[in-house]
């Protein structure tokens, strides 16, 4: 028997649910800097995506922000969104349960957060112990999704090869990106009436599904293992 497999999980949208706090305060504040958004753009449009690229999308569409207003307007998004995650984030539905039934397994988040944010969120939604220190962020490596060195960064730290890694992520974005990282993907689609799950990836619309999924890509491992 080969020993478990490490889990890599995604933060935003698959361990906390803080997407729609996070489209409200986008929602908020960037019609301030006069970048017209509403929280529904983000869900549709920008799920998971680095913010810096969204304000850039959003600039060739509605004009340049005025020289150093970028950095004024992030402080007060990521203020007011540390605020919202301490007074209001939850875990997802079904996801402390799930990851309790995964102790075995070695686990991280990785996400495209900064990593003051991600620690915000382990800790406010209650999720903290079951990760330790294993908390990667792309600000701190470098590197983005859905580019796959992000995730194959974590999997180094982790002491990791590829193949023994699985992403569990909800965006199309981190589905990309452990897709191309060449590991076993679980795409978490809690909106299957609204997102189609790519060739490669195995779709689970509950964290209750995910003891069962990772349990099969386990028995799929120790299958191929020589006797």
């Amino acid at each position: 028997m080969t020993p478990p497999l490490c889990l890599l999980f995604d933060s935003d949208g698959t361990l906390v649910d803080s997407e729609v706090l996070l489209a409200d305060v986008m929602g908020d504040i960037l019609p301030s800097f006069e970048l017209p958004f509403s929280a529904r753009q983000y869900l549709e449009e920008f799920r998971g995506v680095r913010f810096q690229t969204i304000i850039e999308a959003l600039e060739e569409r509605h004009g340049t922000l005025a020289e150093g207003r970028f950095p004024a307007l992030e402080g007060e998004m990521r203020a007011l969104m540390e605020r919202r995650m301490r007074a209001e984030l939850l875990p997802i539905d079904g996801m402390p349960e799930a990851l309790a039934a995964l102790a075995a397994h070695p686990k991280a988040v990785v996400s495209n957060g900064p990593a003051r944010k991600i620690h915000c969120a382990m800790e406010s939604s209650g999720l903290a112990s079951h990760f330790g220190e294993n908390l990667y962020s792309a600000y701190t490596l470098n590197v983005w999704k859905p580019d796959p060195g992000l995730y194959l960064k974590a999997a180094e730290a982790m002491g990791q090869p590829p193949e023994r890694c699985v992403v569990i992520d909800d965006a199309a974005v981190g589905v990309a990106a452990g897709l191309a990282a060449g590991m076993r993907v679980i795409h978490l689609n809690r909106f299957p009436e609204e997102e189609t799950t790519p060739d490669g990836a195995v779709a689970i619309h509950h964290a209750r599904e995910l003891p069962e999924a990772v349990a099969r890509l386990d028995a799929q491992e120790n299958a191929h293992d020589p006797i």
